[in-house]
C-alpha cells in the first residue's frame, strides 16, 4: 500500500515536465482556472455616449465580480450677466461592487454610463447617468452618477451634500458602495470689491473624481481675472465636469459647463 512518504518522493513537479509537452487541449476541463479582468467604458471625449455591450461567462469560470462607477456630473454654465458668481464643481460618480457565483454561458448586459448630450448654460448642470449590469444572480445592480455643478450670485451661500453621498453596503444591489462628497461653494465670502458685484477676484472651483478605485483625481481651477472661461472639454473617467466661470459682468454669458467623464464597469472572473 502506498504511503504518503512514497507518494511525496515520486510526486510530479514542473521540473519533471518538458516545456510544451502538455498543451491546454490535453488538460481535462477544470484542471486549470481562468482568471482575467475586462473593462467597459466610453470614449473620453466631451458628451460621451458611454458603452453598452453583452458579455458571456467563458469556460472554467464560476465566480464573477462586477465593479461599476457612474458617470460624472455636468458643470453649470455662466448663467448670470449682472454679477459675479460662486461655484460648486460637479462630483464624480458613485462606485458599487458585487461578487457572485455564475455559470459558463450566462450572458450579462453591461452598460458604462454616458453623459447628457448637452453643455449646460444654466445655473445648475445635470447629474451624471447610471452605470449598471443585468444578468443571472444579480438584482438591481447599478452605480449612480455624480452630482451636478452649480453657481450662485448670492453674497454668501452654502451647499449640502447629496443624500446619495451616504451609502450603506448592499445598496443598490451590491456588497459595497461609496460616493464622493460634494463640497461647499468655493470663494463663498464677500466679493473682493465691496459694492461692485460686477467685478470680483480669484473665483475658484473644485470637482471631485470617481469614488474608490479609479485614479481620476480632482480637478481644480482658479481665475484671477477673465471675461469668460468654459468648462474643460475633457474629464477623467467617472469624474465631475467643470463649470464656466467669469470675474466680470457683461461677458455675454456664452460660457458652457463641461460634461463629466464616462462611467466604467470592471469585470473580474475566475
Amino acid at each position: 500500500m502506498a504511503s504518503y512518504t512514497s507518494y511525496k518522493a515520486n510526486r510530479v513537479t514542473a521540473v519533471n515536465i518538458d516545456a510544451g509537452a502538455i498543451t491546454n487541449a490535453q488538460l481535462a476541463p477544470g484542471v486549470r482556472n481562468t482568471y482575467c479582468t475586462f473593462w467597459v467604458f466610453g470614449d473620453q471625449g466631451q458628451c460621451t455616449n458611454g458603452c453598452c455591450c453583452g458579455w458571456t461567462v467563458p469556460g472554467n469560470v464560476k465566480s464573477v465580480t462586477f465593479e461599476a462607477w457612474g458617470a460624472g456630473g455636468t458643470g453649470s454654465g455662466a448663467c448670470s450677466c449682472d454679477r459675479c458668481q460662486h461655484y460648486v464643481g460637479a462630483s464624480g460618480g458613485m462606485t458599487n461592487k458585487v461578487a457572485i457565483c455564475s455559470c459558463v454561458g450566462c450572458v450579462y448586459t453591461i452598460c458604462a454610463a454616458g453623459v447628457y448630450r448637452c453643455l449646460s448654460i444654466e445655473c445648475a448642470g445635470c447629474c451624471g447617468c447610471t452605470s449598471y449590469v443585468n444578468g443571472y444572480n444579480l438584482s438591481n445592480f447599478c452605480a449612480c452618477g455624480g452630482g451636478a455643478g452649480c453657481s450662485t450670485g448670492d453674497w454668501t451661500d452654502s451647499c449640502f451634500s447629496y443624500m446619495s453621498s451616504c451609502q450603506n453596503s448592499g445598496t443598490p444591489g451590491g456588497h459595497f458602495a461609496n460616493f464622493t462628497h460634494q463640497g461647499a461653494f468655493t470663494s463663498s465670502g464677500p466679493f473682493t470689491y465691496p459694492g461692485d458685484a460686477c467685478h470680483c477676484w480669484k473665483r475658484v472651483q473644485h470637482t471631485t473624481g470617481a469614488a474608490t478605485g479609479l485614479s481620476s483625481g480632482q480637478q481644480w481651477v482658479s481665475l484671477a481675472e477673465c471675461w469668460i472661461r468654459c468648462g474643460c472639454w475633457l474629464s477623467p473617467l467617472g469624474a465631475g465636469g467643470m463649470n464656466a466661470q467669469t470675474t466680470y459682468c457683461g461677458s455675454g454669458c456664452c460660457g458652457q459647463g463641461g460634461t463629466g467623464g464616462s462611467g466604467v464597469v470592471k469585470i473580474t472572473y475566475f
